[in-house]
């Protein structure tokens, strides 16, 4: 296993932060860890980087043990940090070169990373001379210099134009064909856009961790209808198969249903039974959003 968390809380002054968090991630993985602000995804993320140590619980990267082992840990990771500090008076290709000599690594994998995150064309620039979606990618040069195993990436396209979050998306799916890559965000769709699997935290306690290709194959649907007449919700919950069902507004429904085949011919024989018109009728696949929502109540 790339990284091991078991039972990890961690609290400040008296108010939790995480509470028994426990995962695991395969090497080769890259897994979205997903949550509102103040979840606690930084808290867990700093544990790993070994910037914190969590009051209980244990937690391991590439075999290392974060507390006793944590110089091996940080010599085997790579860590773009939300506000990705960066020497804005150096040039990126000094920046580079100086990051390389704190890792012990030598000139020429400054070269094949600059290559790597698309920075050939800037290198001779100063780093306050660069976009945002330059700067991430310095960060990102930086993070991959000593070529580690392991990408740890808090909030990496925070405050990125649509084209640039294309772009460093792109670039963290590139990254990841070689490597695991844990990334921290609370945007949906960087994670479908990006991840295998998705974590969500929610006031410091996982609630979910599920592969999106389960989310995208899953049994469970969401037929939206529309009728001309109220219907009372008892009476859809009587439909069969149905789990849930919610008035969204005015006459439209939406009914959640847990079967494999397409639902939307049993409402519409359901509103054909009781005299009813269906003014809209389609069908949706619970997706990340869904699920998010009803489990953080966002």
């Amino acid at each position: 296993m790339s990284i091991v968390v078991e039972n990890l809380s961690k609290s400040y002054k008296g108010q939790a932060a995480l509470k028994n968090v426990s995962f695991s991630i395969e090497k080769g993985e890259i897994v979205g860890f997903l949550g509102p602000n103040g979840a606690g995804k930084s808290t867990l993320m700093k544990i790993l980087t070994t910037y914190l140590n969590a009051d209980e619980g244990e937690a391991r990267v590439n075999g290392y043990h974060v507390v006793s082992e944590a110089k091996q840990v940080q010599k085997s990771i790579g860590y773009l940090p939300e506000n990705n500090p960066l020497y804005l008076e150096m040039y990126v290709r000094e920046y580079l070169y100086f990051i390389a000599e704190l890792h012990s690594v030598s000139r020429n994998s400054v070269e094949e990373v600059i290559t790597q995150v698309g920075l050939d064309k800037e290198a001779h620039k100063k780093i306050g001379q660069l976009s945002k979606g330059y700067r991430q990618r310095v960060g990102l040069a930086a993070a991959l210099v000593h070529q580690p195993e392991v990408l740890i990436l808090d909030e990496p396209t925070t405050g990125l134009d649509p084209n640039q979050l294309l772009e460093i998306r792109k670039l963290i799916r590139e990254i990841g064909n070689d490597r695991t890559i844990f990334l921290s965000t609370h945007i949906m769709k960087e994670v479908e856009a990006v991840c295998d699997r998705v974590l969500i935290i929610n006031k410091g306690e996982l609630v979910a961790d599920q592969k999106l290709s389960a989310l995208r194959e899953g049994t469970e649907q969401i037929i939206e209808v529309e009728f001309d007449y109220r219907v009372e919700e008892a009476f859809l919950m009587k439909l069969p198969h149905v789990t849930h069902v919610k008035n969204t507004v005015g006459f439209v429904y939406e009914i959640t249903f847990s079967h494999e085949k397409d639902m939307r011919a049993v409402v519409f024989d359901f509103a054909h039974d009781n005299k009813l018109k269906t003014l809209q009728l389609s069908r949706k696949n619970k997706n990340l959003e869904s699920l998010f929502t009803e489990l953080t109540g966002a």
